[in-house]
């Protein structure tokens, strides 16, 4: 373990082996690093905060922050982070709320670009790439293996599904479901994240018949609601639409990113 001698570390603070901390960082009250986490420099991590093992984060980076939401009154909540994180410069991730579920939760192996926030009671799962200054408001949820572009916003409460990609300067204020591809101000749904697909293997006729579900799904005739029933009876062998459905009924009368919306 190696801390520099201009930085504050908490007496109640927990530091695994082979921590480095750099100089002038800042490690506040009930804060745990996990087993060789990395602050380079001028990292502020906050209070009541785990950051689990192997992560690095860089200058000017504050985790742990008090929740942004005028409901918060200092009481005690955290923020959860897995292991094998990169977190660039300025980089801001806010503790829950008692309003919310009390804790923000961030997964494992994601990249965070510099000035990435995660707002309060979000959950982020695991292998995603935040662009610079991409922004999830409170309560956000996003799925492994999304990539959410630069200077991109997805509103509070949003909901984005596994394996989609969300452009450049996207305002994303409906949910976007798994394997979704969606941008634009406000967003629209234009298809899937072909690039993901094939970045994982699908093959062709993979995507073919997941493209086909695609349209049967949002372009073809009659009520959306009378859609996802044909769309589940037809589709049924597909996991990856069987999980775009469900993602879409687990939602409720949130609003959902259609190719159409405005």
């Amino acid at each position: 373990m190696t801390v520099h001698h201009t930085a504050l570390i908490d007496a109640t603070a927990t530091l695994g082996e082979g921590v480095e901390v750099g100089p002038w960082c800042t490690v506040g009250p009930n804060v745990v690093l996990g087993d060789n986490v990395r602050l380079i420099s001028h990292v502020v991590v906050q209070q009541d905060t785990t950051v689990g093992a192997g992560t690095v984060i860089h200058p000017f980076a504050v985790i742990g922050g008090d929740p942004q939401h005028n409901g918060y009154k200092g009481e005690t909540v955290r923020l959860e982070i897995g292991q094998n994180n990169l977190i660039r410069e300025h980089c801001t991730f806010n503790r829950g709320t008692p309003q919310g579920t009390g804790v923000t939760i961030v997964g494992s192996n994601n990249l965070f670009m510099t000035g990435a926030h995660v707002g309060h009671d979000c959950v982020v799962g695991d292998n995603v790439v935040m662009a610079n200054n991409a922004t999830l408001g409170g309560h956000a949820q996003v799925g492994d293996k999304v990539f959410l572009g630069g200077l991109c916003a997805v509103h509070q409460n949003g909901r984005v599904g596994q394996g989609a990609i969300i452009g450049g300067l996207a305002a994303v204020t409906r949910d976007v479901i798994p394997y979704g591809s969606a941008w634009g101000n406000h967003a629209r749904l234009r298809g899937l994240n072909l690039i993901g697909l094939k970045r994982k293997g699908y093959g062709k006729d993979q995507v073919r018949r997941l493209l086909a579900a695609y349209r049967d799904l949002f372009e073809g005739e009659g009520e959306f609601a009378g859609r996802i029933d044909g769309v589940a009876e037809r589709y049924a062998d597909l996991p990856e639409i069987m999980e775009i459905i469900a993602f879409i009924c687990d939602g409720g009368r949130r609003p959902l990113c259609l190719p159409n919306a405005e």
